[in-house]
């Protein structure tokens, strides 16, 4: 069946049911951004691989809504498919609720899956598109119907973390989230959302490629904790810890039943990690409070057992790369190296570090122009051979028992114009003052976005993604629910959360520009005008200080970026081989 094929059967469907418009998101029943195979309903539909993008589909117009990161990649995999691209403005936006507004005529019925949806986003279609004369229909699903051996759950092995690694007893997280549950006045608290789950019960798995969770559901009062999961994936060792903490085990799939059957008179759900099929099942007695889960926050500050065993994780990472930038910088141009063999040899150099997983998301190795595609993933038709001329993008993570990395690096391989090196300085710049910037108690990502960008906007250039993310412990690489861009989240930036900052620059055609490292909320200053909070760097790999054009960084800048480069020698240097060692000894020397 083409992409075509699956387009039409969609709208057949769609004619036989009276609906004027189908809304496929790229979620699964966990709203989770990465989604197992039996969820990659974007791709299957469209042949659209990126995580992130929704496709709408009418009778006369097939979109796929997606932002600046995917672009070049929406138009190149689209092509012949009978979606087109639509460009979102604001990145993550449902600007397509607007379109569908303008488009449709009162009467007309919208559909979409209310296992693929958030509550959130139900009640914001309900609230502009109801008023309006439209209808919405939120339990269909056309693809099911037409997607032919379409995968099945996973069933991969699932297995519990001990105290010493991540600091913390179940009993104690069980204890502190009833604590929050009694503060808002709820009875029940339904999670869905993987990386809540893995952190409450330190259980981790490997459901979903990169993400180390369960598939699996919770029900929480304060004399119950009730996870649904299949429990073939555990130990007997494990289940009897669970049960023995008051965790009472049933089969994943029953979790509809016991939503639609709570006693309680209230309930906290979350309204944007929980999917609108699962709420509408609530009894409607039930009084629903809609806030974030109380472990999206308990989860974003590390504690001290975490904070360390990531700070050695960082090393062996960076020990990891810098014998691949060794590697790559006396093998390019003698043997044949490509962005997929560049891909396979950073996880084959990662694997041979202690308590390697597996990676924290699909390697980003962007020769060139394949650098300006932010979330660039090479396939072997697009797979690009490096030469010993311009620039090399690398953006990658492990997966570690003892934490999570994603460090982007950007390397000359020869030959550079102007144009390349002034950019990478004014990324450089970015990453520098945005890494280092020292800033009140209560300060938002938003702030540090903008101090980030500020040495790109000075030169009139910018970047369309945001400055950061943050990252979890031995979890998903992107985590909230602090972000490091323009949109003006109210969220703190708290001690212990580890985020990215990772500038940009990127030009279609001719090359992409990232520089990331993860950084520390620490405690920095306290006086007269208030606590102030700053950076600890936890990324440990070189910066390449070839492209570098040392009259456009500041005195300040140079400095850090010397130091920086010194601190990286000597936190690896006593995990290095004598060649490693002279090698980074000698890339690493002040400019």
């Amino acid at each position: 069946m083409t992409y075509k094929e699956r387009l039409a059967a969609i709208r057949s469907q769609m004619k036989g049911e009276g609906v004027s418009a189908y809304i496929i998101p790229s979620a699964d029943p966990h709203i989770s951004e990465y989604v197992p195979d039996r969820y990659k309903c974007i791709e299957f539909a469209s042949g659209f691989t990126g995580s992130a993008g929704t496709l709408v589909i009418t009778e006369e117009a097939a979109h796929l809504w997606t932002d600046a990161r995917y672009f070049v990649q929406g138009n190149e995999q689209l092509e012949g498919t009978g979606f087109e691209l639509a460009k979102l403005r604001v990145q993550h936006a449902p600007e397509y609720i607007d379109w569908l507004a303008e488009r449709l005529p009162a009467g007309s019925t919208v559909a979409y899956d209310g296992k693929l949806i958030s509550v959130s986003l139900a009640q914001l279609l309900e609230s502009q598109l109801i008023p309006i004369g439209l209808k919405i229909n939120s339990d269909r699903d056309y693809l099911d119907p037409i997607w032919q051996n379409r995968p099945e759950l996973p069933s991969a092995p699932a297995f519990l973390l001990g105290e010493d690694v991540v600091g913390e007893s179940l009993e104690r997280k069980l204890e502190r989230l009833r604590a929050a549950l009694k503060k808002q006045r709820a009875e029940y608290h339904l999670i869905s959302s993987l990386d809540d789950l893995a952190w409450l019960f330190n259980m981790r798995g490997s459901d979903v490629k990169c993400n180390p969770v369960v598939l699996s559901f919770a029900l929480i009062s304060q004399d119950k904790a009730m996870l649904f999961v299949d429990t073939a994936k555990f130990s007997e060792g494990d289940l009897d810890r669970l049960k023995s903490a008051g965790v009472e085990l049933e089969t994943y799939d029953m979790i509809e039943r016991a939503v639609s059957a709570i006693p309680g008179n209230s309930i906290l759900v979350d309204p944007r990690r929980n999917c609108y099929a699962l709420y509408k099942e609530l009894p409607k007695e039930v009084r629903v409070i809609q806030e974030t889960n109380p472990t999206t926050y308990f989860k974003a500050m590390k504690n001290e057992v975490e904070v360390e065993h990531t700070r050695k994780t960082m090393v062996k990472d960076g020990v990891a790369l810098t014998r691949f930038f060794k590697w790559l910088e006396e093998n390019i141009g003698k043997t044949k190296i490509t962005e997929l063999s560049v891909a396979a040899k950073v996880r084959e150099l990662r694997a041979e570090q202690e308590g390697f997983v597996g990676e924290s998301f699909d390697t980003i190795a962007g020769y060139k122009a394949h650098g300006a595609l932010p979330h660039y993933r090479v396939t072997p038709e697009s797979d690009a051979e490096l030469q010993p001329d311009g620039l090399f993008l690398l953006d990658s993570g492990g997966q570690y028992t003892s934490g999570t990395t994603d460090i982007t690096r950007v390397v000359s391989l020869g030959n550079l114009t102007e144009e390349e090196s002034i950019d990478y300085t004014l990324v450089l710049k970015g990453m520098i003052d945005g890494s280092t910037a020292r800033y009140p108690k209560g300060s938002k990502g938003y702030q540090i976005d903008a101090i980030t960008r500020k040495p790109l906007w000075d030169y009139a250039r910018n970047f369309g993604h945001g400055t950061g993310h943050g990252v979890g412990f031995f979890l998903n690489v992107h985590e909230g629910p602090h972000v490091l861009n323009p949109t003006p989240t109210a969220v703190d930036l708290e001690l212990g959360m580890i985020s990215s900052v990772e500038p940009g620059l990127y030009r279609t055609g001719k090359h992409g520009i990232r520089i990331e490292n993860l950084v520390l909320t620490i405690q920095d200053e306290t006086n007269e005008f208030g606590e102030f909070y700053a950076f600890e760097h936890l990324t440990l790999a070189l910066i390449d200080t070839t492209p570098v054009k040392k009259e456009l960084l500041e005195a300040y800048q140079i400095e850090w970026l010397n130091e920086y480069n010194q601190l990286v020698v000597e936190k690896l240097g006593p995990h290095l081989k004598e060649d490693e060692l002279a090698w980074l000894k000698e890339k690493a020397k002040a400019i």
